[in-house]
C-alpha cells in the first residue's frame, strides 16, 4: 500500500491519522510514519481500513432500515 491509497481509505473511513492510531492504541507519530522514510505499512493495515468502512456502511444501512422499515 502506498501513501495515496492509505489517505483515500482514511478519508474514506471519515478517520485521520489521529483518531486511527487512538483507535489501533498507537501514537499519531507511530501512523504518520508508516509509508516515509522506507517504513512500509503495516501488512493489515489496508484489510483493516477496508472492513471498518464496510461495517461503518452496514451499520448505516442498518439504520435507515431501522427507521424506514420497521416502524411500529
Amino acid at each position: 500500500m502506498d501513501r495515496e491509497l492509505f489517505k483515500k481509505l482514511l478519508k474514506n473511513a471519515q478517520l485521520n491519522k489521529k483518531t486511527f492510531g487512538e483507535l489501533l492504541g498507537t501514537s499519531h507519530n507511530t501512523v504518520n510514519a508508516w509509508g516515509s522514510n522506507g517504513r512500509d505499512f503495516p501488512y493489515w493495515v489496508k484489510s483493516w481500513l477496508n472492513l471498518y468502512i464496510e461495517n461503518k456502511e452496514c451499520k448505516e444501512l442498518k439504520e435507515i432500515i431501522r427507521e424506514n422499515v420497521c416502524k411500529d
